[in-house]
């Protein structure tokens, strides 16, 4: 499943070419997604994209009369192409432009989703139950802490609450879990403030690097072939159970956390 920052990615990919655009056409080949894709949708012919924004893995695509609501699911993919481009299988949606391009979604898994929130209001509380964007200012020192004191649940669990705080998927907790020197395990209510205030820091660096790194190695986003899925990135810990650690050559073991994977480093992770 895409995470937070190769949804960020897709967002910075195809903004500069459907921003200020006008639909001239929606096609819906295959309404049956996560959700039904609602009629409205049709209803966006003649109007112009004024805003491409994400929330958490949703890529919200603002128009003046509401917000299109875009998620990718398991095995979604978005690309910018020329409307003409022949359809694939799973290619269910399109959004065309007066200037022969479509946003085409193509989603094999059909867990992905095309929502229309109508004068961009939240009725089907996908977005207001969130907790705060990890780049953001409110997730700042002391915020993990006030989350985390009074619950024994791991510190790995707590970090993919998405109403504590979005994105910060299996991948990233993993990642920022090993630099800061915690084991996932570890119950949130024994770390102190300022671990925990460092943990926070380490979040945003490890999210922003994965961004600056998925933004110089996805392919053009508006190539046909362009897949806005993971991308290459040097990871520390997670999918390298059994191998050594790159810091201390200690054997990284795996335990399982709630049906996910968590890859730890014994020596270096000790609490």
């Amino acid at each position: 499943m895409p995470e937070l920052p190769e949804v960020e990615v897709c967002r910075l990919g195809i903004s500069p070419h459907i921003l200020d655009q006008q639909v001239t056409d929606v096609i819906v080949r295959n309404a049956r997604l996560r959700w039904p894709i609602p009629d409205e949708v049709k209803l966006l012919v003649g109007h112009k994209v004024q805003a491409v924004d994400r929330r958490s893995k949703y890529l919200l695509i603002r128009f003046e009369t509401g917000t299109l609501v875009l998620h990718l699911g398991m095995s979604g993919t978005i690309r910018v192409i020329r409307a003409d481009t022949p359809v694939a299988k799973h290619d269910h949606f399109d959004l065309v432009f007066g200037h022969n391009s479509a946003l085409r979604l193509n989603d094999p898994r059909r867990f992905g989703a095309v929502l229309w929130l109508d004068q961009h209001q939240d009725d089907l509380g996908l977005l207001s139950k969130l907790g705060p964007e990890p780049l953001s200012d409110d997730f700042a020192h002391g915020y993990l802490y006030s989350k985390a004191k009074n619950r024994k649940v791991a510190i790995k669990t707590l970090l993919m609450n998405n109403q504590i705080v979005v994105g910060v998927g299996n991948i990233y907790a993993n990642e920022a879990l090993f630099q800061a020197g915690i084991l996932p395990t570890t119950p949130a209510n024994t770390l102190s403030e300022q671990r925990l205030d460092k943990l926070t820091d380490i979040i945003k660096e490890v999210l922003k690097a994965a961004i600056k790194q998925g933004g110089t190695t996805l392919k053009d986003f508006t190539q046909a072939d362009g897949r806005p899925g993971y991308f290459a990135q040097s990871l520390f810990v997670y999918g390298r159970a059994g191998e050594p650690c790159l810091q201390c050559s200690s054997e990284l073991l795996e335990v399982r956390q709630g049906n996910r994977s968590s890859v730890y480093c014994p020596s270096c992770q000790k609490d």
